[in-house]
This record gives structure tokens, C-alpha cells and sequence, in this order.
């Protein structure tokens, strides 16, 4: 007995020793990685966790904080103007993000295909949208959506149809803000698709075709089986982006110095735009706090809930 016990803490001891080793031997491994950690402590996991902490106190950024517990969350669900943005989100990423990826698809297929030449200048300029910045996007198109001199009315003039108010109108923010975003996002979801397109095997498009297979069954039977994780990743890459949707509805619905966020009737406020009045024009922190929290929640809850949708394996 005692002989076990002797030789168990030897072992031990060694273990101990040999772990030691490993550090000091892998010391100057261990420095060079340090920054990474160090960045990602300091500007990723200190920000979340304050916010956290953050979300239970009254603070408008000068006085003292006032510890009020889930008061900030209570108010929060009770909060008519939150869930109406949160509501505006869902509606832009099912009005604008759904049909970018569709028609990002659609390109990548088209792209993709032998018939197609010059497939370089193709992928530049459906791409060059997403290089530019959303600022000048968005001061673009409001020249564009102009009620009186806007070119989009100049061109509906020649059908016969009337004037659109699409910044003024309440009904017209919202297709306005999608319209703006499909545009910009199409070309970088397109490339994402491409690529995936681009690395599939084509001897099994060769040895379907031998075996007498038609397009639309190796269109449904090997590419889109095969397309799937991209597909999964690129999808849960849009709805993170579009839960967090902030300058070009901040910039088409009236910007950050307007009397009232969203432009008409609140049509083009989202969740981040009220979140950014809340913290910033409001000097609530800790309420903003609580919002960043829920919507946090609220794209963990989408996302888990498309992978669980779509994410099983290829060969199932």
C-alpha cells in the first residue's frame, strides 16, 4: 500500500516537472502568441463582460452608477419602441438579406458555368459595391431616392408612374433601406458562393453525366448537397450582419441628428440604431447595456436555430 502511494506521488512529481519543462521549452511560443490574447482580452472579452455588468446599473455616463438589478430588462420587455425596432430588423433581414443571398446564388450558378467569358470583370464589379463605404453608399442613393429631383422618380416618369416619396413615406423606408443593401452586399455573398462552387470536385459532375444524370438532378443531387456548409456559413454570416444593421438606416431614415430616430412613424428604426440613441442621445447606459444583451440573445437564438435547420452533414 504504502509502495503505491510512493510510486503514485512520484509519478506526479514527474508529471510536474515534465509539464515545466514543456513551458519553458515553448516559452518563446507562448510570447509570440501572447498579443493575440492580450488584444482579444482587452477589446473583446473586457467589453462583453462589462457590458453585462453594465446592463444591471442606472448610469448616464457621468454621475455614479446605481445598482438597479433587472430593472433595465423588465422595462426592456415592456418596451413598445425596442420590440418595434427588433420587429423593422426581421423585417429588413427577410426583406433584404434572404433575397441577396438568393440572387448571390443565382449569379454564383451563372458565373460559375462555361458559357459565361470574362468572368473576372464579372466578379470585380458585382464585387466593388461591398469595397465601397456605406457612408458614401447611402449619400449616393439619397440623391437616388429624392422625392422631387431623385434619378429612381426621373426614370419612373418615363412609365407613366407618379412620384415616390421613398424616404418620406413610411410604407417606402423599409424597401428602400433593402433595396440598398441587396445592392451592396450581393457581390461579397456571390464571391462566398463561388468559391464553394469552385471547389467541388468536377469528376463527379463527369461521372454523373456518365451515368446518364440530368442537370436538374446534379443541381439537386450534388451541388446543393455539397454546397450546403457554404451555404450554412454564409447564411449565419448574414444573420448576424443583418441583426446588427446600423448605417445605412441610420443614414436613409435621419441620420443621428434628427428630432426622432427611424424617419416617418419609427419605419426605419432598427435595433442597433436604437440602441446607438439610447446610450448616446439619451445617456441611458445601462438600458443600452440590456438591449445589446437581448440582441445578442436574439441572433444566438437565429443562428442555432438555422443551423439546427440546415447544418446536418452532406451525406445524410
Amino acid at each position: 500500500m504504502a509502495t503505491t502511494s510512493v510510486s503514485v506521488d512520484q509519478q506526479r512529481a514527474a508529471d510536474r516537472r515534465s509539464t515545466l519543462r514543456e513551458m519553458k521549452r515553448n516559452a518563446w511560443a507562448y510570447v509570440f502568441i501572447s498579443p493575440f490574447y492580450i488584444l482579444y482580452a482587452v477589446f473583446g472579452m473586457f467589453p462583453l463582460l462589462y457590458g453585462v455588468w453594465l446592463s444591471f446599473f442606472k448610469w448616464d455616463g457621468i454621475s455614479p452608477m446605481q445598482w438597479i438589478g433587472l430593472r433595465n430588462y423588465t422595462r426592456l420587455f415592456a418596451d413598445d419602441i425596442w420590440w418595434y425596432a427588433v420587429y423593422n430588423t426581421i423585417w429588413l433581414f427577410f426583406g433584404a438579406t434572404v433575397p441577396q443571398l438568393t440572387i448571390a446564388l443565382i449569379l454564383a450558378f451563372i458565373i460559375n458555368s462555361n458559357y459565361i467569358r470574362g468572368k473576372d470583370i464579372y466578379r470585380a464589379a458585382f464585387f466593388s459595391p461591398f469595397v465601397a463605404s456605406s457612408v458614401a453608399i447611402s449619400i449616393v442613393f439619397l440623391s437616388i431616392f429624392g422625392s422631387r429631383y431623385g434619378l429612381l422618380n426621373y426614370a419612373l416618369s418615363f412609365v407613366g408612374l407618379g412620384p415616390i416619396r421613398w424616404l418620406e413615406d413610411a410604407a417606402w423606408i423599409k424597401p428602400s433601406i433593402a433595396m440598398v443593401i441587396i445592392w451592396q452586399w450581393t457581390g461579397y455573398s456571390m464571391i462566398i458562393f463561388l468559391a464553394g462552387l469552385q471547389s467541388i470536385n468536377t469528376e463527379l459532375y463527369e461521372a454523373a453525366k456518365v451515368d446518364g444524370a440530368r442537370t436538374r438532378d446534379v443541381f439537386w443531387h450534388i451541388t446543393m448537397p455539397l454546397m450546403r456548409p457554404v451555404i450554412l456559413f454564409q447564411v449565419i454570416l448574414s444573420i448576424i450582419g443583418a441583426m446588427q444593421n446600423f448605417d445605412i438606416p441610420v443614414m436613409l431614415a435621419g441620420g443621428t441628428q434628427s428630432s426622432s430616430p427611424g424617419g416617418t412613424d419609427r419605419a426605419g428604426l432598427v435595433a442597433m440604431v436604437q440602441l446607438y440613441w439610447t446610450a448616446f442621445k439619451y445617456g441611458d447606459f445601462g438600458y443600452a447595456a440590456a438591449m445589446a444583451l437581448i440582441l445578442f440573445f436574439l441572433i444566438l437564438i437565429f443562428s442555432v436555430a438555422y443551423n439546427r435547420w440546415q447544418g446536418r452533414s452532406p451525406t445524410d
